[in-house]
């Protein structure tokens, strides 16, 4: 299997309410849609075909997925609208939740380049395996979710009254998402507590990168918060590292902390920032054929690192933090990550509608499959509900002395950068 980069993104964050970067995905011409519009049934059978070659289990789901391709090619269809529904309706027999087909409007959106100005509220959504419920990921950082308080792992009960039982994250998008300075009401249980949230619709400008240079223990430290692996996530770290750099930190701590992943190019490419040799990930397709990618050579620095990760850390997170462990390159502080290890190919398909499909999962170097396990911390450093929507809510209190991971972190730092200069390993 080809796994052209580009063309890649990770299961956590398949789907977003502004939006999910996929970029290298085309669209075919519009003689190709013509014919399509003409032939949903041959709509139907180039899904079929995708799914048939690439997806990641070669059960099916315990499915005859040959005898399925008779059934639904045996059906007579007289528009698009009943193709793309045997077609939603023939995914569902994978039990996949991010494997799924896009209508033309939903294939749009999702190409959406996350380094643009957005329409949203600001979070991304997945669907539990096993309860089907919506969950929130992650908010974004400065939107209206976000600044709302809603958090990480989040249930969305209904949308402006409608209930979410059975709907999945396509159909939520395409309620949460509407005109600039208009409402969306969502109803979140948080535990055993339900709680409403009006939320103005907003344009979001997303930059991924922050960074501030902290003292402490009279060290100049820096710290680096990403919240987002989007097209744009690689530069804007790059020009983050060599500008602290230049200002003379004695080490760092990047905060991945309720970052819902994104490109999978962007875990690889800020992953060789910070190490110079060693596996950064291996991807596995069905046939157990195992593809890597590795350390080049290109490390800006190679000062102690701490980073920070929870339960919202998911997929390219999970990706990065995974590799730094095991790399022995970095200290993990805070909670177990999301568990997400599913890798996606999104395909462009004749009519301008799209599919996102499950190829692969991931592994850290050290063989670790990360898919609903996640990656544990070397210092669990625990908050409860009320810490959590203090420090992650309207207050945003990430990064400051009310931070207790935070403030953990830079007590680690301090002590990397000492035996650093000491010439004595950290102990792990």
């Amino acid at each position: 299997m080809s796994m052209t980069k580009r063309g890649l993104v990770l299961g956590a964050t398949a789907v977003a309410v502004t939006a999910v970067a996929v970029t290298g995905v085309g669209l075919h011409s519009s003689q190709g849609q013509a014919f399509f519009q003409e032939s949903p049934k041959e709509l139907i059978d180039e899904v079929w075909q995708l799914i048939d070659r690439n997806f990641v289990d070669g059960t099916f789901n315990q499915t005859d997925w040959r005898a399925v391709r008779q059934q639904y090619l045996g059906r007579a269809y007289t528009n698009r609208e009943q193709a793309y529904d045997a077609i939603r309706e023939m995914l569902e027999l994978l039990n996949d939740p991010y494997t799924r087909f896009m209508d033309p409007q939903e294939f749009r959106n999702m190409q959406i380049d996350t380094s643009g100005e957005l329409t949203g509220v600001g979070i991304q959504l997945a669907q539990d395996e096993e309860t089907e419920e919506l969950i929130v990921v992650a908010p974004i950082e400065d939107t209206p979710a976000f600044d709302a308080g809603i958090m990480a792992r989040d249930v969305i009960v209904s949308i402006d009254g409608q209930s979410t039982e059975g709907m999945d994250t396509n159909a939520a998008v395409n309620l949460i998402r509407g005109p600039v300075g208009t409402e969306v009401t969502l109803r979140i249980r948080r535990g055993d507590e339900e709680m409403e949230f009006p939320l103005q619709r907003a344009l979001i400008e997303i930059h991924p990168v922050r960074y501030s240079v902290q003292q402490e223990n009279g060290e100049q430290v820096g710290y680096i918060r990403l919240n987002q692996f989007s097209a744009n996530a690689s530069e804007e770290m790059r020009q983050a590292i060599l500008d602290l750099e230049s200002q003379g930190v004695s080490g760092y701590v990047l905060d991945l902390r309720i970052n819902p992943g994104g490109l999978l190019y962007a875990s690889i490419d800020i992953a060789r920032m910070w190490l110079d040799e060693g596996v950064i990930v291996s991807t596995v397709n069905r046939q157990e054929i195992s593809e890597q990618e590795q350390a080049n050579g290109t490390a800006l620095t190679n000062k102690p690192l701490v980073v920070l990760i929870d339960g919202g850390s998911a997929s390219a997170s999970e990706i990065l933090s995974g590799a730094l462990q095991d790399n022995d390159r970095a200290v993990l502080v805070g909670t177990r990550t999301f568990g997400k290890g599913l890798v996606q190919s999104v395909r462009g398909l004749g009519d301008g509608s799209g599919l996102a499909v499950t190829v692969a999962k991931y592994l850290t170097p050290s063989g670790r499959d990360i898919n609903q396990a996640g990656i544990d911390p070397d210092i669990v450093v625990e908050l409860t509900d009320e810490q959590r929507q203090e420090l992650f809510g309207v207050s945003n209190k990430i990064g400051t002395e009310d931070d207790l991971q935070f403030q953990t972190a830079l007590q680690q730092l301090d002590q990397l950068i000492a035996q650093q200069r000491s010439g004595t390993r950290a102990a792990q």
